[in-house]
C-alpha cells in the first residue's frame, strides 16, 4: 500500500498513526482558529501528525432549522486562513460537483460524504482536482464494495485515496462497527481512516437532532486502532454542549491528548510482528 500525502505528513504505507480533528461545523472563524491552534500545539506535544476537518455547509441535518455552517463561500476562506495561519494540513467535504474546484483551492483533503459515496460524479469532480480524496463508507454499504467506489476515483489517474469506516446502520436510529471492516477495507489497498465519534450517532434519535453516545469515544478508538487503521477521525469541540453540531458524540478538546497518547502505544503495539508478541511467553 502506497501512502497517501497530504501536505507535509502521509497517511498509510506505514507512516504514524494520523490523527484527523476538529469542530463537525465551522462555527465561526475565531472558534475555527482557536481550536485549529489548539490541535497544532497537541500534535507537536505528541509527535502526531494532525489534519483539520472541519465543514463549511452542513447540507444534510436532520431539520430545516438546523444549523448548517457559513457556506461554501465564507466558510473556505475561513479553512484557507486555518491552513495559513497553523500550517496544519485541512479537510473538508463537498456534496455537489461544482463545490470540487473552489474547495480545492482552500484545503488539502476534498472529503465524500457517507451518504454521497456513490455518486459518481461527485466522486470523479473531487479526484479531478488532483487532491487526495477521503471517502467515507455509506452506512448502508458492505466494506468490500468500496472497491468499485474507489475505482471511480482512480479512473481519473489520481490514486490519492482514503476510505473511512463510520459505522453500520443497525435498525432504527442506531450504528454499529464491525471491527472486520477495518481489515477487509485495508484489503482493497488503500489507507483506512476510522471516523470514530460519526460512528456512535444515533441518527435522528433526537426529535430533529442525531444523539450520540460519546461516553464510548475513547474505548471504540481503541479498539480500532488495536484492529490496524491508518488515522482517527474525531469531532473535537472545546464545549460539545455547545456545539452546533454533532454535540452528542464529540470529544471533548482536554480529552483529545490523553486519548492520543493512549492510540499511539496501541498502534505501537499493534505494529508488532506476530512473532514479537510471542516472544515473551
Amino acid at each position: 500500500m502506497d501512502p497517501v500525502r497530504i501536505g507535509p505528513l502521509a497517511i498509510g504505507g506505514g507512516s504514524p498513526l494520523a490523527v484527523i480533528a476538529g469542530p463537525c461545523v465551522i462555527e465561526s472563524p475565531a472558534h475555527a482558529m482557536d481550536l485549529a491552534e489548539a490541535l497544532r500545539e497537541i500534535g507537536a506535544r505528541t509527535s502526531v501528525p494532525v489534519v483539520f476537518k472541519a465543514s463549511f455547509d452542513k447540507a444534510n441535518r436532520t431539520s430545516i432549522r438546523s444549523f448548517r455552517g457559513p457556506g461554501p463561500g465564507d466558510g473556505l476562506q475561513v479553512l484557507a486562513d486555518v491552513r495559513a495561519r497553523t500550517g496544519l494540513p485541512v479537510l473538508t467535504d463537498i456534496h455537489e460537483p461544482a463545490q470540487a474546484a473552489p474547495a480545492a483551492q482552500a484545503v488539502d483533503v476534498i472529503q465524500i460524504p457517507a451518504f454521497l459515496c456513490r455518486q459518481t460524479d461527485l466522486l470523479i469532480a473531487a479526484a479531478r482536482t488532483g487532491l487526495p480524496v477521503n471517502v467515507k463508507k455509506g452506512q448502508f454499504l458492505a466494506p468490500r464494495d468500496m472497491r468499485h467506489v474507489a475505482e471511480k476515483i482512480v479512473s481519473t489517474g489520481n490514486r490519492a485515496v482514503l476510505l473511512t469506516e463510520r459505522g453500520t446502520s443497525f435498525g432504527y436510529h442506531d450504528l454499529i462497527v464491525d471491527m472486520r471492516a477495518l481489515p477487509i477495507l485495508r484489503g482493497l489497498g488503500y489507507p483506512v481512516v476510522f471516523d470514530v465519534t460519526h460512528s456512535l450517532q444515533l441518527p435522528g434519535a433526537g426529535d430533529g437532532v442525531t444523539a450520540g453516545l460519546a461516553e464510548f469515544i475513547e474505548p471504540l478508538a481503541a479498539a480500532g486502532v488495536a484492529a490496524g487503521v491508518d488515522a482517527v477521525f474525531l469531532e473535537v469541540h472545546d464545549d460539545p454542549t455547545r456545539a452546533r453540531s454533532d454535540a452528542a458524540n464529540a470529544l471533548h478538546l482536554d480529552r483529545l491528548e490523553p486519548l492520543i497518547r493512549r492510540l499511539t502505544r496501541i498502534d505501537a503495539a499493534a505494529r508488532e510482528p506476530a512473532a514479537a508478541l510471542g516472544a515473551g511467553t
